[in-house]
């Protein structure tokens, strides 16, 4: 019996043991695990600087002359005689001759007029002498007032009257023959010829059109927006600069102008105000005032400079909310939402006065419900694990070297 009792032992040890592990291994915890906190959001920031600007308001427009002139004869005649540039893109200084008229018959006039001139002056003399031997013979023989037809003074007003009429019949006749040569009225360039040599041309006739070289004209249409950002001739002394640009040869140019006036009044049908700027010797025929000649007919492009402004930024006009807000980064990587005052909106950016300080940092990023105190990363932050393991690492460090301390 005792030896069936000892054999029973050992196998109800194992028994309990095995149970009492399993029974442990239950009870037991299981390792927590550690939760990964998810990256917050990266954004694309722009540092945002206070600066002096001035504004630029863009139009656009064709170069013109000041001055056009389409002349006419002032007398008929066949054209004898024309300049030997007397072609379309000639220029020509003041009083230049383009053509001659035939000048033969108003030569014949004017001598005629000299002629009745010489005959007013010889009647007009014989008639004062006539005069004054009637009154030396009415002094004579009658005692008291000569009358005025005793003295012979109708005939001597008649006189007086002829010669006077005689002096403006040869003015007339010199002017005509003057006007038999057509000449330029100011330096010009000759746009177009209405008539040649050979032609018989009448009284009142087109010749010629003129376009003056002096000084070029550009319409440039402005909205009323853009008159808020200028600084309108009529209403400052100023004339403001203005920069014009285009392709010559498929070469970038720039020529330099004022706007001298506007037009007063606003255009019916595009409901804008047209700004007329001026440019100076446009094709260069007084020196080498433009790096190439702004030619009548050019389409330019037009950057008016405007009102000056202090203390603005600069912010990308996508990075504003619908609301006229911005999201910015604060302390800790926190979003901040801030209410801006946009004055002025040109090409892709917004001028902002009020709202911003200098060195905010701009999200230019699109954010999807961002809210205000959400975190978000910058380029260049570490990830949170990179951050753990590098705190662990600095511990690690530490610990070794107050090991090595002791």
């Amino acid at each position: 019996m005792k030896l069936k009792k000892r054999a029973f032992i050992p196998p109800l040890i194992i028994l309990v043991a095995i149970l009492l592990a399993v029974l442990a291994s239950m009870a037991a915890k299981p390792p927590e695990k550690k939760q990964q906190q998810k990256p917050a959001v990266m954004v694309e920031v722009k540092e945002v600087k206070a600066r002096d600007m001035t504004f630029l308001v863009d139009s656009q427009g064709s170069a013109t002359p000041k001055y056009s002139t389409t002349l006419l004869a002032e007398v008929s005649g066949q054209i004898v005689d024309v300049a030997d540039k007397y072609n379309a893109g000639s220029f020509f200084k003041k009083g230049e001759t383009l053509l001659q008229i035939d000048p033969s018959d108003y030569k014949v006039a004017v001598q005629q007029a000299r002629a009745q001139l010489l005959q007013a002056q010889a009647a007009l003399e014989e008639e004062k002498a006539r005069a004054r031997v009637a009154e030396e013979e009415w002094s004579q023989f009658t005692e008291g007032e000569a009358p005025a037809l005793g003295l012979r003074k109708p005939q001597l007003a008649s006189a007086l009257a002829s010669l006077e009429s005689a002096e403006a019949n040869l003015a007339m006749a010199e002017r005509n023959l003057e006007r038999t040569t057509i000449r330029a009225p100011y330096d010009s360039v000759l746009r177009s010829k209405q008539a040649d040599l050979g032609q018989f041309v009448g009284a009142g006739a087109q010749i010629a059109t003129l376009y003056g070289t002096e000084v070029a004209e550009i319409r440039l249409p402005l909205s009323d927006l853009d008159v808020t950002y200028l600084n309108l001739p009529e209403e400052s002394q100023t004339e403001p600069k203005v920069l014009l640009e285009s392709q010559v040869s498929g070469v970038d140019t720039q020529w330099l102008g004022k706007l001298v006036r506007t037009e007063g009044v606003l255009d019916e049908a595009s409901r804008v105000i047209y700004g007329v700027v001026q440019v100076e010797d446009p094709y260069n025929l007084n020196g080498q005032t433009h790096e190439e000649p702004l030619r009548f007919g050019r389409f330019v492009q037009a950057q008016v400079e405007g009102q000056q402004v202090t203390g603005v930024m600069e912010v990308p006009t996508y990075a504003i909310n619908p609301d006229g807000t911005v999201w910015t980064v604060a302390d800790e990587r926190k979003l901040q939402k801030r209410e801006i005052e946009v004055i002025r909106t040109q090409a892709n950016t917004s001028i902002v006065s009020e709202g911003l300080e200098e060195g905010d940092l701009v999200v230019l990023t699109q954010l999807k419900n961002a809210l205000n105190g959400m975190k978000v990363r910058l380029e260049g932050d570490p990830l949170p694990e990179q951050m753990e393991t590098s705190a662990k690492n600095e511990d690690t460090v530490a610990a070794n070297d107050n090991e090595q301390g002791e």
